[in-house]
């Protein structure tokens, strides 16, 4: 088995006429793949799980459409390789999806900090959800982001523990303005099961 890699490097780009040419086929897979990787937690919540075979994608497609070349090439490895998980983690975007302008931003308000409150819980066991350090997530008015990125960091026995077929795994967020969990289906366990190494 080849051994699953942690970090995009730009000889793994296909160069632009290569991509765009097998683009469809490309797109096809990463819609499937997605499906498994996708959780929503409550109303507003869906949680995106990345991995090495979704960050490629993701800057294969702005290279595609900003055709910025290497300068871009570079920034878009700087962004997209610190949401690769590192073998003992998962990493994921979470995204608060309110169509109504006005109704997001009332509540986005009331949601600062909920960065803070991520976690996976498999028996007794809860995994805290670490948010990205990049930059502040909530503003200094209390104001949450619409897009939040997490790493999730297990010990050895945790990942034994969510690699068991049919285990009960829980995702959830434990904001006081947002408190709400998901059990995670089988076929999806398993393809974040696949992240660990």
């Amino acid at each position: 088995m080849t051994p699953r890699k942690h970090k995009l490097a730009a000889s793994d780009i296909l160069a632009w006429q290569d991509y765009a040419q097998s683009r469809p086929e490309h797109r096809r897979r990463h819609a499937e793949r997605k499906r498994d990787r996708r959780i929503e937690v409550g109303p507003y919540v869906t949680f995106y799980f990345e991995n090495f075979d979704t960050m490629w994608f993701q800057v294969q497609e702005m290279m595609h459409i900003e055709k910025g070349g290497a300068e871009q090439l570079e920034g878009e490895l700087a962004a997209y390789n610190p949401l690769i998980p590192q073998g003992d983690e998962l990493a994921a975007t979470f995204m608060i999806e309110i169509d109504d302008p006005l109704r997001r931003a009332r509540v986005l308000d009331g949601l600062g900090g909920i960065e803070e409150t991520s976690f996976f819980q498999i028996g007794s066991e809860k995994i805290k959800g670490l948010p990205e350090a990049d930059q502040d997530r909530t503003s200094a008015e209390g104001k949450a982001s619409a897009v939040q990125f997490v790493h999730f960091t297990f010990t050895p026995a945790q990942i034994q523990a969510f690699k068991t077929p049919n285990a009960q795994v829980i995702l959830g967020l434990s904001h006081p303005g947002y408190n709400h969990m998901a059990v995670l289906n089988e076929s999806t366990r398993a393809a974040l099961a696949g992240d660990f190494d």
